[in-house]
């Protein structure tokens, strides 16, 4: 798999790349998200968690991420595990923006440079392709300051019930505030 059948706009996806890269072409809306919670990549009640933040893009959804030294692996790189929670992350909520609500069944991540403790970076994550119940999304970390892609991601996540959707709806969107969409 090469990076270009990993980006927004690959055949095969339902978006187009838009804006000027990976390091945004200015403001974003945010995902009008609670954070209320414990959820370990995005909830503000998990001490150790990442505290993520989503805008919405033309394609999906990124995350900034400046890894701290308590995200450390080997010396001054960021843990394996760390880099696959980010994707993960932009992987489903590029998903929850759609209203798509779904866990994660399968995902692979290819590392392809390090990822340095104090480096500003960028995860993006979009949908594929929607096969019904199973939906395919990928993503990317990128350096913030060259666009050097460091990890990517594919993942295949399955369509929670109805009653599940609503109940996580309920406590993941802030109320009477749906998730907005770009056009």
């Amino acid at each position: 798999m090469t990076s270009r059948d990993l980006a927004p706009g690959a055949p095969g996806n339902r978006t187009e790349r838009g804006g000027d890269g990976p390091t945004g072409d200015g403001a974003r809306e945010s995902v009008v998200a609670r954070d209320d919670h414990g959820c370990f990549g995005c909830g503000a009640l998990n001490p150790h968690g990442l505290h993520l933040r989503f805008r919405i893009t033309p394609e999906g959804i990124e995350a900034p991420f400046t890894p701290l030294v308590t995200h450390e692996g080997y010396t001054g790189m960021v843990h394996g595990g760390i880099v696959s929670t980010l994707l993960d992350e932009v992987m489903a909520w590029s998903l929850y923006r759609l209203d798509i609500w779904a866990v994660t069944a399968k995902m692979a991540v290819s590392f392809r440079r390090p990822v340095r403790v104090g480096e500003p970076c960028l995860a993006e994550g979009w949908l594929a392709r929607d096969r019904g119940r199973l939906i395919e999304t990928a993503a990317r970390l990128v350096r913030v300051e060259d666009g050097t892609v460091l990890a990517t991601a594919t993942g295949t996540f399955a369509r929670v019930p109805a009653a599940r959707a609503q109940a996580w709806r309920e406590q993941y969107v802030a109320p009477g505030r749906p998730i907005p969409e770009t056009s």
